[in-house]
């Protein structure tokens, strides 16, 4: 008898929605930010998570905008430009009963440059090794898509160097786990 294969799965780390188990499409280059990686990240967040308006852009697994709506953002926009991810976040989003996630489907790019609203915090993961993450925060800058103080993850691979970023930004906080490299930039800080 063929053994049927077992989906993804991620762990939501804390918040109303602790330890809860949710499926992701297995996706070449899909790779959910270790669990590891979010504690620290949401611990970085911590005083300004509760409320804050966010987007998840290269949503992929959802990881990182479904964290942050069970530790009480307000609003998450997840974005990814492949259907079944789209699809996937959907209804991990019906099954959590969750209302304030909203998904868009649209490549990074174009959606950063017709993006009307404002965040509090981005969540910028993108593919490795396709130079997205410059041009991202270049129009995050440019198209005046961030409010006073926010806060921009930025999650690339290891070797990789972290691009020039936009004056009035700060860079708080780098670490590095296994093969990746991660950031917290906050705007004017």
């Amino acid at each position: 008898m063929a053994k049927t294969a077992t989906r993804n799965q991620l762990r939501i780390i804390a918040g109303q929605w602790r330890s809860r188990k949710l499926s992701f499409p297995s996706i070449e280059g899909l790779r959910p930010t270790p669990d590891r990686v979010r504690e620290t990240l949401f611990n970085w967040l911590a005083p300004t998570i509760e409320g804050a308006r966010c987007l998840d852009l290269f949503s992929g697994s959802g990881a990182l905008g479904l964290e942050a709506l069970s530790r009480g953002a307000g609003e998450v926009v997840m974005l990814d430009q492949n259907s079944k991810v789209i699809r996937q976040l959907k209804e991990n989003l019906s099954l959590l009963d969750c209302t304030q996630g909203k998904v868009v489907q649209s490549d990074a790019i174009s959606y950063l440059q017709s993006c009307p609203d404002r965040f509090d915090i981005v969540f910028l993961d993108p593919p490795y090794r396709q130079n997205l993450i410059a041009p991202c925060c270049a129009l995050l800058a440019q198209n005046s898509l961030l409010n006073p103080g926010a806060a921009i993850y930025i999650e690339l691979e290891k070797e990789a160097s972290l691009p020039e970023l936009p004056t009035d930004w700060t860079l708080t906080r780098s670490k590095t786990a296994g093969q990746l490299a991660y950031h917290l930039v906050v705007v004017g800080g």
